[in-house]
């Protein structure tokens, strides 16, 4: 096997890590000459991108051994992309049903990085409907589904995922700082539920549940969108107990079946 070095820097470097990945993947543990060799690479480039994983927890080294060999760290990731391919494989299912019961829009999404990502989507069957799409990103702070994620977090993480974010005040509703946003998610976590009350978009309201895996981890959050027009006060706490019971659903399946919030 080798690696080719066409293109920019960039590319390269992307080419030759996963060069790298490729041959600790078929050898237990490798030296760096061995390694060097099999994928046509100088030793120094090899050494110098193995100690960069190494930092990064992807590549391991016994002691002052010459030796290297792949971490957990790399099946970790993959566990987590066959967790959301399961994930929406199941929530397809529940969302499917509450939107025919509800008529409304229905999003399945998870944490990435700084933000909120769809993961799957259920359109409403009204003409006046939310407009979004699977793999758009939304800011954690002005979601129904961020604030759920994030409510059940330490402060110190929800902290530290804010470090690089900045308020943006889509609506005069917009929470404006990390404080007010942590005081927000004490009523969260009483009430079992998040809302998006004209916060990221004015006439558009949000409610959020959240959906555990087998450890008992909050990964996802299922969540139900309607405009202001077609809210009624008096069926939120319906709208709200329907959602529960598709992620209590949806958690069953994926191996947790002790969902703590609305009627089983």
């Amino acid at each position: 096997m080798s690696v080719q070095d066409n293109g920019p820097d960039s590319v390269s470097s992307v080419l030759k890590v996963f060069g790298i990945l490729q041959a600790l993947g078929e050898q237990k543990e490798i030296g760096v000459t061995e390694l060097s060799q099999r994928i046509m690479m100088s030793k120094s480039t090899v050494y110098r991108f193995l100690q960069t994983m190494k930092s990064l927890g992807y590549v391991t080294q016994e002691g002052e051994s010459d030796k290297y060999a792949l971490s957990l760290r790399l099946f970790e990731l993959g566990a987590k992309a066959l967790e959301h391919q399961d994930l929406i494989a199941i929530a397809d299912l529940y969302m499917r049903r509450l939107g025919k019961e509800t008529k409304e829009t229905l999003h399945l999404g998870a944490l990435d990085d700084d933000s909120v990502i769809y993961l799957h989507k259920i359109d409403s069957e009204y003409n006046l409907r939310m407009y979004s799409r699977v793999g758009r990103r939304r800011p954690i702070y002005s979601t129904g589904l961020g604030k759920v994620l994030t409510a059940w977090l330490d402060e110190s993480e929800v902290r530290e995922l804010f470090s690089r974010v900045d308020f943006v005040p889509f609506t005069e509703k917009t929470l404006r700082n990390i404080d007010d946003y942590l005081q927000h998610l004490v009523l969260v976590r009483e009430q079992g539920y998040a809302e998006d009350n004209e916060e990221m978009e004015a006439g558009l309201r949000c409610f959020a549940v959240p959906i555990y895996n087998r450890l008992g981890h909050i990964i996802a959050g299922l969540s139900l969108s309607l405009p202001l027009v077609r809210v009624q006060e008096s069926e939120v706490p319906k709208l709200v107990a329907k959602l529960h019971q598709s992620a209590a659903a949806i958690s069953d399946q994926l191996g947790y079946h002790n969902y703590p919030f609305g009627q089983r």
